[in-house]
């Protein structure tokens, strides 16, 4: 009889004991292989080694020596079934791992907690976000992929549990231990999300675990510390708590882990707890839900179960080694597979020998269990176990697709939940004057940095809030950050008394928009938000989760996340606003807009190159594709001797990239309005020329450069003092007066009125002899005369309050000495033939200084992500950041070559592409792109068919403009083949 139920048994274990095997896809193909080696072993093993495969113990890869000896001893004396690592290092775990494989008897199932990642448990491994965060995500499938990922860090390195998807459902905020581990409040929400998540990380090989069985998410107390209770009645239980449960094992889960809680309605002895009761593990999980996977039981050393007295078989609780054993035996005899974290391992073993010795235990209630958990080490290739390879561990732990899931990750996250009258995402930026104001414990520079790359913003910091408040009198819209520990999901997230006061006090006062970078819980205790324009979620404060909230604010990216959770009486879950982006540059990795990171990489040793070689003191590098900066670097310094390194604020003096960012839209914008059209001859918009031997010429043939216009005229010579050389005191001064107002160097001012004979000297200026391309500056200074005239007013007030203004290009400017310091500005030269200064914030033009600095086609500054603005406006015909600046029909028409020849490839103002095998550009690029160059190093190019701007700003004039290998050499258009070369689709 006993033999035939035996029988019995091993076909109900492979028709039935993993029943959604055409789901799962660990289940085991070759049933009678995996029979025949399960059989074989457990015939193998004596009756305390069948027990031994019951438990799994946790060990710490960074423990001493000491107690790794005694681990090691347990694992090989008592024949342990498995292990569950913990805090430590994944080259030292896998060494260690190693070792106690190599001494058991049977391979060890091993396991981790790694919820959101290695980076859990281990360092020198990935964290993805937490389960709150993808609560928040609409898209399943980015889900699955985060458990796929997961799974493979786990399978690398030699994980073959995962104690993961957490399937608790949130329904208390003030949860001490679950929260942020929870996928949010809606078991539809949290279900979805578990089942994405268990199908990839169990098609990636790894086998899931959902807990906390029948729910740990509606308590009040962490069952680490004591014994928490869930109050609800069984029907509410079967319909919220255990649904994720019912629906996971329909769909193919391997293993549940039971807590340790008090449910009165589940089980009648009072404090009695779940992992312990046979009425919930046998009757329910496996009986009523048909589970037939592993059944852990949540650590056993736990104080929720550990502090339980149980007595022994002489019904006495006083003796501590019992008691330990009885717990173990309790928790076997409730139905669960796996006795995890035991506090005594060879007492619980002796116990439940001495049961089974007794009767109380039936070798087939032994072998079924002893059997699922042979059968799981099948599955995972434990009949075919090889060691972990140590090659490129941490490398295979830290891929560059695992920052780009998370990225995508955290885009999909954010949440608004609250944005009245439109507020988010940011426009209209020349109407906004930006505060940021950080609170909590962590830092936000991050966030705040990031916010730097869309507009001018100032950090208001202050312990007094009055001196606090009198700061923010200058701003209009105040960035409230709340940063807290990233660390864990555990940190504290709540505001100070304090904080909420300050916020209350801000909001009454100014446009705020409240960012949390926490678990959204911190809202509730915000008493009233009716003051507070906008409110966003953010969830956590992880470099990258501030990045990409910042991106959101000025709607570089959409907000596509829902609250996953409710927070108080104004947030409900499943509350966001959805926003489309508005087509400003975003920030991110390569591969996200199909670009090789590795190769793209390859242009760092060509720009240190150039450094070392002197071409170039310093460099600002930045490359972006498809509306993403996915490269923006720099290198060397201000100045070969110099201790300023160039960052990503500095400013250059872009020369003649002035034409394309100041003159260039300006005139596109009359052409809009019908002022001029290309085919405008120069006596309609500048009258003195109608007698002029230029009255023919047309704003399209000047600013394609074929108009016989001379090249250059170097007007500050006739300024010099013929026999010194130096500034002639008729024309200069020290001091400013109205005679002498145009600031050309530090404590050097020419007469006012020679802004008017460089006028008379181009329009009185000689033709060239023959009508051939001639690149000329001459079309700038007339076209800044006609813009100034036709406005009244002058050309930098002129292109900043039309463009960088509301561009948010707040790094671009003219005469920047007067508005930056100087640390932030990058000198160009070491003038010993005009100016005999260091020309250091003065534009390096000669022509633009005499001219106060201001040029037609020279005299701005800028940064490179300023510039990239700009090129990315042009990119998107004329439209950036919500707002239409030019018509698309007349970015086309200035980026035309109309007089093309073997000598002249220029559109209307830009560059074009050679048209034979020299020129401006690497030759790989379309012909429908354009840019410019600047005589100081600079370049900007943009190609409408890959999508892509490159700029490069440098100064390799200094300390002397005769300097010229960098242009000789060509990096900017090396580095711009290398860009094509890393485009991959």
């Amino acid at each position: 009889m006993r033999h035939i139920y035996f029988v019995i048994f091993s076909l109900f274990i492979s028709l039935s004991a993993f029943s959604q095997a055409a789901n799962n896809p660990l289940a085991a193909s070759d049933m009678e292989a995996q029979h025949k080696w399960v059989d074989s072993v457990y015939h193998s093993l004596t009756l305390k080694e069948k027990i031994g495969q019951l438990y799994m113990i946790m060990i710490f890869s960074n423990q001493d020596e000491k107690t790794k000896q005694a681990n090691t001893e347990l694992v090989r004396d008592y024949k342990l079934g498995g292990v569950i690592y913990s805090l430590g290092g994944p080259v030292k775990q896998a060494k260690l791992n190693n070792e106690l494989q190599a001494i058991s008897k049977v391979p060890l199932l091993i396991g981790m907690d790694a919820e959101w990642g290695l980076g859990m448990r281990l360092d020198s491994t990935y964290s993805f976000p937490w389960n709150m965060t993808l609560g928040a995500i609409k898209d399943k499938a980015l889900i699955e992929r985060t458990g796929q990922y997961i799974g493979e860090h786990c399978k690398r390195l030699g994980v073959h549990f995962n104690f993961a998807p957490v399937v608790d459902i949130n329904t208390n905020s003030n949860n001490p231990i679950i929260g942020n581990r929870s996928f949010g409040e809606s078991r539809d929400n949290v279900t979805d999300k578990a089942m994405a998540f268990m199908k990839g990380m169990q098609g990636a090989g790894v086998l899931a675990n959902a807990k906390h069985f029948p729910g740990h998410g509606d308590t009040d107390q962490d069952s680490h510390k004591t014994l928490p209770s869930v109050s609800f009645d069984e029907k509410r239980i079967d319909s919220i708590e255990l649904y994720p449960y019912k629906t996971l094992i329909k769909a193919g889960l391997s293993s549940v882990m039971v807590a340790h809680l008090n449910v009165p309605s589940l089980e009648s002895r009072l404090g009695y707890p779940s992992s312990l009761s046979r009425h919930i593990v046998t009757d329910i999980l496996k009986k009523r839900l048909g589970f037939n996977g592993l059944i852990f039981t949540d650590a056993l050393n736990m104080r929720g179960v550990a502090d339980l007295a149980l007595p022994d078989v002489d019904g006495n609780t006083s003796n501590e080694f019992t008691t330990r054993g009885a717990i173990d035996l309790e928790a076997f005899k409730a139905g669960n597979d796996v006795l995890l974290i035991s506090e005594d391992v060879p007492a619980g073993i002796a116990r439940i020998e001495q049961a089974y010795n007794s009767g109380e235990i039936s070798e087939e209630r032994l072998s079924h269990s002893v059997k699922k958990v042979l059968q799981a080490k099948y599955k995972v290739g434990l009949n075919n176990y090889e060691p972990i390879g140590l090659h490129n561990l941490k490398e295979d732990l830290n891929r560059l697709k695992d920052d780009l899931l998370y990225e995508e990750l955290i885009e999909n996250a954010l949440t608004i939940v609250k944005n009245e009258q439109n507020v988010l995402p940011f426009q209209n930026l020349e109407i906004k004057s930006f505060a940021y104001v950080g609170l909590g414990d962590d830092s936000g520079s991050a966030f705040f940095n990031e916010l730097k790359k869309y507009t001018k913003i100032h950090k208001i910091e202050s312990d007094d809030f009055k001196t606090l408040t009198n700061k923010l009198q200058a701003y209009n819209t105040v960035i409230i950050g709340f940063h807290r520990s990233n660390e864990n999901p555990w940190k504290p997230y709540k505001f100070s008394e304090e904080e909420l006061d300050w916020i209350t006090q801000i909001s009454k006062s100014h446009t705020v928009i409240l960012d949390i970078f926490v678990k959204p819980y911190a809202l509730i205790d915000l008493n009233d938000v009716t003051d507070i324009e906008a409110v966003v979620v953010s969830y956590q404060n992880s470099i990258i989760a501030q990045k990409k909230s910042a991106q959101l604010l000025f709607g570089a990216i959409p907000s596509k996340g829902i609250l996953p959770v409710s927070a108080g009486d104004y947030f409900k879950v499943g509350d966001g606003v959805f926003n489309n982006a508005i087509e400003r540059l975003r920030y991110g990795l390569p591969e996200r807009v199909g670009m090789n990171s590795e190769r793209l990489n390859k242009i760092d040793s060509v720009a240190q190159m150039a450094i070392k070689e002197k071409m170039t003191p310093g460099i600002q590098l930045l490359i972006a594709r498809k509306g993403m900066v996915v490269y923006n670097k720099n290198f060397g310094k201000h100045t070969y001797k110099g201790r300023e390194t160039v960052s990503s604020d500095d400013i250059y003096d872009v020369a003649s990239l002035t034409k394309i960012l100041a003159t260039l839209p300006l005139l596109m914008e009359l052409v809009d309005q019908g002022i001029v059209t290309l085919d405008t001859k120069l006596p309609e918009i500048l009258p003195e020329y109608k007698d002029s031997n230029k009255a023919d010429i047309t704003i399209k043939s000047m600013l394609s450069h074929y108009a016989r216009l001379r090249p250059w005229e170097p007007f500050y010579y006739k300024t010099l003092d013929s026999v010194t050389k130096k500034p002639s005191a008729k024309y200069y001064r020290r001091e400013r007066s109205k005679a002498f107002d145009l600031e050309v160097a530090k404590n050097l001012f020419l007469r006012t009125d020679y802004e008017d004979s460089i006028q008379e000297i181009i329009k009185d200026s000689e033709l060239l002899s023959r009508l051939r391309y001639r690149y000329s500056d001459f079309p700038y200074y007339m076209l800044k005369k006609f813009i100034e005239y036709h406005y009244d007013r002058r050309l930098d007030e002129l292109v900043q309050n039309h463009f960088y203004d509301p561009l948010g290009a707040n790094y671009t400017m003219y005469n920047p000495y007067h508005k930056m310091s100087d640390k932030k500005i990058v000198p160009t030269e070491v003038d010993d033939y005009y100016r005999y200064q260091e020309i250091h914030g003065y534009v390096h033009d000669m022509g633009a200084a005499m001219q106060n600095g201001v040029g037609g086609h020279a005299g701005i500054f800028s940064n490179a992500n300023d510039v990239a603005k700009i090129m990315q406006l042009y990119l998107q015909k004329g439209f950036y950041g919500g707002k239409r600046y030019i018509k698309p029909e007349t970015i086309d028409m200035f980026n035309t070559c109309y007089y093309c020849n073997k000598d002249n490839r220029r559109g209307v103002g830009f560059d074009k592409p050679q048209l034979e095998e020299e020129g401006p550009t690497c030759g790989c690029i379309s012909m429908t792109s354009f840019g410019h160059s600047g005589f100081t190093g600079t370049y900007a190019w943009a190609d409408p068919e890959e999508e892509i701007v490159y700029v490069f700003l440098a100064n390799r004039t200094y300390p002397k403009a005769e300097n010229n290998v960098l242009l000789r050499e060509n990096i900017r258009t090396i580095i711009q083949r290398l860009i094509y070369e890393a485009i991959d689709n």
